[in-house]
């Protein structure tokens, strides 16, 4: 898989490109990052430091209440490592304001009328059988009670609607905050969007979606793996599960979003962009063709139902 992709010329390549990127084009004197201690924005940020110098390089760290203590450590410790700047804001404040805690439990609590949004956790998943049936993208709440006990219950669409609207929140008010603190330094805000990520609408229009510059957005997970392990980005960060870090339960992206590992997932993708039969990627991947038809019709599901999200704005 990937056999035509090298980590290093790709490092090099974005390293220069990032340069000239953001000095040249852009005229601006560095640039900030939103760094979550995930995969993506600790590649990012090495290839920044890497590109512009970590003088010119600022971390974010953007919690919020349901933000996990290991992002923050990771993020630090990344940061700390490569010498460069940190700024801290935690915007639970702007999100209660806002409204989006309270507008997002009242619709969890419409489909679980037992969810205790002081004692219990939640998170909403996508089922994870899409190798066994070409199931929808129809998404439940997973409420957890304080003794591990789960309840699940399918969402209304009116009910995932409610819940989405108020978790991007989050990101927009993050993206506010980058842009502030940029614009007060001249800076450009460096997004850190894959091609998973873009291409199949996993992210926040005017939130996450909305930067300067995206260095890896035409590269699959499995290309940023490669990527992140090329230019030393720490083996903790590498080996931690990805995660939404949005909901006060865990959720790995898995299951949230892609429903499938991703090295299947962009293996499967990879080869029908390149025109590959259903039957050659089923042989390559010791699946049958149903289930490589399965991915396959997710995939353009995905990317049809979320193209608005990909739109500029639309004029007359």
């Amino acid at each position: 898989m990937f056999t035509d992709f090298n980590p290093s010329e790709e490092a090099s390549r974005l390293v220069s490109w990032l340069k000239e990127s953001c000095i040249t084009k852009l005229k601006r004197d560095g640039g900030v990052i939103g760094v979550s201690g995930g995969l993506d924005s600790a590649t990012v940020l090495q290839l920044a430091v890497n590109a512009l110098g970590a003088e010119r390089v600022i971390v974010a760290m953007l919690p919020d209440r349901d933000s996990s203590p290991d992002s923050a450590k990771l993020a630090e410790d990344m940061a700390s490592r490569l010498g460069v700047r940190t700024v801290t804001r935690d915007i639970t404040p702007a999100l209660g304001g806002f409204g989006c805690y309270d507008a997002r439990d009242n619709a969890v609590k419409q489909a679980v009328p037992d969810f205790d949004p002081v004692h219990d956790k939640f998170k909403i998943v996508l089922p994870q059988n899409l190798l066994e049936e070409a199931s929808l993208n129809v998404f439940s709440a997973v409420v957890i009670k304080p003794d591990g006990k789960e309840i699940r219950r399918r969402l209304s669409p009116s009910q995932v609607n409610e819940i989405v609207a108020a978790s991007n929140l989050k990101q927009r008010a993050r993206m506010m905050t980058l842009y502030h603190e940029a614009e007060r330094r001249n800076y450009a805000v460096i997004g850190t969007g894959n091609k998973n990520e873009h291409d199949l609408g996993f992210f926040v229009k005017y939130g996450d979606g909305g930067v300067d510059i995206q260095p890896i957005r035409h590269l699959f997970k499995t290309q940023v793996y490669a990527l992140a392990k090329c230019i030393g980005v720490p083996d903790d960060i590498i080996q931690r599960p990805p995660t939404t870090d949005t909901y006060p339960a865990d959720t790995t992206q898995e299951e949230f979003f892609y429903r499938l590992p991703f090295e299947l997932l962009d293996g499967i993708w990879d080869a029908f962009e390149k025109k590959q039969s259903s039957e050659k990627i089923a042989s390559s991947f010791n699946l049958t063709v149903e289930q490589v038809n399965n991915v396959i019709a997710d995939i353009q599901n995905k990317q049809r139902t979320t193209e608005y999200l990909r739109l500029s704005p639309l004029v007359p």
